[in-house]
């Protein structure tokens, strides 16, 4: 019993001194950054938009002066909810992450002018989010999925000078492109399928409930993720989209491409990133696997992350091939000299 008593705290004093494999100590993870009552890492950052003030919604996991990941949902107008599965990856290996709902997303504030819904006025909302967050090319990771992809390289475009490295997850860098790869994945699906959703979307019936059941079951499912039950993140990221925001920039559907980014193309200018970036692309996803390893020669400094059994939520259907890969490659940035 003597021995025991003796052990229970020495194992607690070691869990705090240890040192994770990136050199910070739990204790130091842990950290408190802000003084006064601690609300679990959230912080409403105050954002300058053209229209007037508004928050966006940010939280923080841990404590890293090293290494410091924000992470960009896609939509544009979903949530950081699906992308809640980096808790159980980046913590471990001492990541400090921060989740974060773009303006107009459902946690942060929701003002209805339609001019803020650009791409130059996002991007400028992600360095203002970076200045709160006090992070610089020391330490600055930018990771973003889909729509959150189109805004981490075009984020990286203007202020790369800010970034340690880029992670871009199953998003070409033209919706053009991505549109043809989208009629390929229709030309797999059954005729009468394909007719059927021609003929619904010929009438604008986009919120018909046959419509959308069809194009979740047979688009969706197959090509958003795989898994047998949708996890609980997507399910709610689902439910809290803005659908107006994500119309107006995207289109009705991820089957059905339109929208303000309709024309969006940077695939000549990828030459011009010249930052660690990781291009992450997915068998079974709505992008085309092929393009995103093509991207990752175009930047100066580029690798590639294959998942053979992902689609374009890789993070949840390909999971540990997904989160393996990009770890390694924020490690590789990390210590490099």
């Amino acid at each position: 019993m003597k021995k025991l008593l003796y052990i229970i705290p020495l194992a607690i004093a070691c869990l705090y001194s240890c040192k994770q494999q990136n050199g910070t100590t739990v204790a130091a993870y842990f950290a408190p950054v802000d003084s006064g009552v601690q609300v679990a890492g959230i912080k409403l950052v105050s954002i300058q938009t053209p229209v007037g003030k508004f928050r966006v919604w940010t939280k923080r996991f841990g404590n890293n002066p090293r290494i410091k990941v924000l992470l960009l949902h896609g939509g544009p107008a979903m949530t950081h909810e699906y992308l809640e599965c980096f808790e159980s990856f980046f913590p471990k290996e001492g990541f400090e992450m921060i989740e974060y709902d773009q303006l107009g997303s459902f946690y942060s504030d929701q003002p209805c002018d339609s001019s803020l819904w650009t791409t130059p006025r996002f991007v400028e909302e992600v360095e203002q989010v970076r200045k709160a967050l006090n992070f610089d090319s020391s330490n600055f990771y930018l990771l973003g999925n889909s729509w959150g992809g189109i805004l981490a390289m075009e984020y990286a475009l203007k202020y790369q000078k800010n970034l340690k490295g880029l992670i871009v997850c199953n998003m070409m860098a033209s919706i053009p492109a991505y549109e043809k790869y989208n009629a390929v994945l229709r030309s797999q699906m059954r005729k009468s399928l394909v007719d059927s959703l021609q003929n619904y979307e010929a009438k604008g019936m986009y919120k018909d409930p046959t419509y959308q059941a069809l194009v979740f079951s047979e688009y969706y499912n197959k090509h958003l993720c795989r898994l047998p039950e949708w996890p609980d993140p997507a399910m709610r990221a689902l439910k809290h989209v803005n659908e107006e925001i994500y119309v107006m920039m995207q289109g009705p559907s991820e089957f059905k491409v339109g929208g303000r980014l309709i024309k969006w193309d940077i695939s000549n200018r990828l030459k011009e990133i010249t930052v660690p970036t990781l291009m992450v692309g997915a068998k079974y996803d709505t992008m085309d696997p092929n393009y995103m390893k093509w991207m990752s020669t175009q930047v100066k400094n580029g690798q590639s992350l294959y998942c053979p059994n992902g689609s374009h939520l890789a993070m949840w259907d390909d999971q540990q091939v997904f989160m393996d890969g990009v770890i390694k490659f924020i490690k590789s940035v990390d210590g490099a000299k």
